[in-house]
């Protein structure tokens, strides 16, 4: 058992007991643990002849690839703290945030061409690293730039402890990793799979919106866990239909990252017959802190809870006056968890959501989500939307994510981005985009009585665009809110038709 040797000495482990066991499977490729190894060895040579000072960041900039997990994990092994931002982010943002870290260095895998970014500002200060930090990811900045969030090894530690058994995951277990590598969910994909001795099947980011290519790749490799945001479950099951095909081979199927669409939700047992099916809550700051398992063969009502906190996780619920909710109702959810981070990088952003606890009732770390939530009558918590996306549409406060959700529940609806512009007579005004079903008839007149019967009057968007194409995303799969409200024109957003306006 490798659970009390965290991820590094875990990988170590498996390197020396299972040297030839597969590792990374990628185009079909296989490396193994002993290749994997020599691969970080030679990663960890380039490293030492940088000269950069104990505790100093690099930076890593690269695409999903063996090549990139060697990278990392040399920068693991090694102690040096790493900072693993979204290659999809502008040159601009990634030169400020590798100088806000004080990276001197960012690299490229071996043998893959550096990316060459514009000077940094010789203004920007580099913060200083926390004690203890060895992988510094980042927010989506879906609200300007990206907020650095350093994990200490204690923290990453902690979770692939219990992450590995949580899901079976150990010598002879394969793991599908849909996620960038700069996403968090790769905690779970990449780096506990490897600190267990599993075997991850990396999909390359180029074919992850092709649910043919998803299929096959579950389908030849026997995939035993799964982890993946809704649109890569929509993806996966639309393809599975087509061919009509089942994952026998799935034991643990994981969801996370946004609200799954109520037909993709419904369609899991089906699509994984042998399955545990479960939601994973949790930030970026946070890591995963709250799981709901799917009870086989219960009538699910969308949306699925998030569930119970993890073990070692404390949560709390404060209403709308900032009282401490101890019974059922709603208000904004407060964790702590075994698995966050210390704070952002700059702390001058903290803005209050690394805190302690809101009402000094204890002397723990918490961390204020900005995630509204419903508690029932059994203590189960419900993800109802966010504080950032509360707006006034007539006097009135409206969710915008409710009103996605809504919009969602329409069976013609793959996805849908709801973004609130100023409007002289109203003050806000809700612009809903939504992607149609393949084949399927849908009008603008259809989406509002379908929102009017769900809504109440102030919620029901006031212009409704739609497409055949996906709708943005941001790096980490999501809906792109921020490009949609950039978009302006339905032309300029390049969506297929924008038919009427409610009154």
């Amino acid at each position: 058992m490798t659970d009390h040797l965290g991820l590094v000495g875990g990988f170590l482990t498996q390197v020396r007991e299972q040297p030839d066991a597969p590792a990374l499977v990628w185009h079909d490729q296989v490396t193994t643990y002993a290749e994997l190894s020599a691969a970080v060895g030679r990663e960890r040579e380039r490293l030492a002849l940088l000269g950069a000072g104990p505790g100093e960041p690099v930076g890593v900039l690269a695409a999903k690839s063996p090549a990139a997990v060697a990278l990392v994990l040399a920068c693991l092994t090694s102690g040096r703290p790493l900072l693993l931002p979204s290659p999809a982010l502008a040159d601009t943002t990634l030169t400020e945030l590798f100088a806000q870290a004080g990276c001197r260095h960012v690299l490229a895998p071996e043998g893959e061409p550096a990316r060459l970014l514009p000077p940094a500002d010789p203004d920007t200060a580099a913060l200083p690293v926390p004690a203890g930090a060895v992988l510094l990811l980042t927010t989506s900045g879906s609200t300007g730039l990206p907020k650095i969030v350093p994990l200490t090894s204690a923290a990453v530690d902690r979770f692939t402890a219990w992450a590995g058994p949580a899901f079976g995951i150990g010598p002879g277990a394969t793991v599908l990793n849909h996620a960038p590598l700069n996403f968090d969910l790769c905690l779970l994909d990449v780096w506990t799979t490897l600190a267990h001795g599993g075997r991850v099947v990396l999909v390359d980011p180029d074919h992850a919106v092709n649910g043919r290519h998803l299929l096959g790749l579950l389908q030849r490799h026997q995939v035993h866990v799964v982890q993946a945001v809704p649109m890569a479950y929509g993806l996966l099951e639309d393809a599975a239909r087509r061919a009509g095909a089942e994952l026998t081979s799935v034991r643990h199927a994981l969801f996370t990252g946004d609200a799954m669409p109520d037909r993709t939700l419904a369609a899991l047992p089906r699509l994984f017959p042998r399955a545990r099916l479960y939601n994973v809550y949790g930030c970026t700051e946070t890591n995963d802190s709250f799981l709901h398992e799917l009870a086989p063969g219960a009538v699910v009502f969308p949306p699925a809870p998030i569930g119970r906190p993890l073990p070692g996780v404390q949560a709390l619920v404060l209403d709308a006056h900032g009282d401490l909710l101890e019974g059922p109702g709603g208000g904004e959810l407060y964790v702590s968890t075994p698995f966050q981070a210390p704070g952002y990088l700059d702390a001058a952003r903290h803005r209050g959501t690394f805190t302690g606890h809101p009402l000094g009732l204890d002397d723990r770390a918490w961390f204020r989500t900005g995630d509204l939530v419903r508690r029932d009558a059994d203590g189960m918590l419900h993800l109802t939307g966010r504080v950032d996306f509360q707006v006034k549409v007539r006097g009135t406060a409206v969710n915008t994510a409710e009103v996605e959700r809504v919009l969602q529940t329409h069976p013609a609806v793959l996805e849908a981005g709801v973004t609130a512009r100023p409007d002289p007579l109203t003050g806000r005004r809700l612009v809903a985009s939504v992607r149609r079903a393949p084949g399927k008839p849908l009008n603008s007149l259809q989406l509002k009585e379908h929102c009017a019967r769900n809504l109440p009057k102030a919620a029901v968007p006031s212009e409704l665009r739609i497409t055949d194409d996906p709708l943005p995303k941001t790096p980490t799969g999501k809906v792109d809110r921020a490009a949609l409200d950039r978009a302006g024109t339905p032309a300029k957003a390049g969506l297929a038709t924008a038919e009427g306006r409610t009154p």
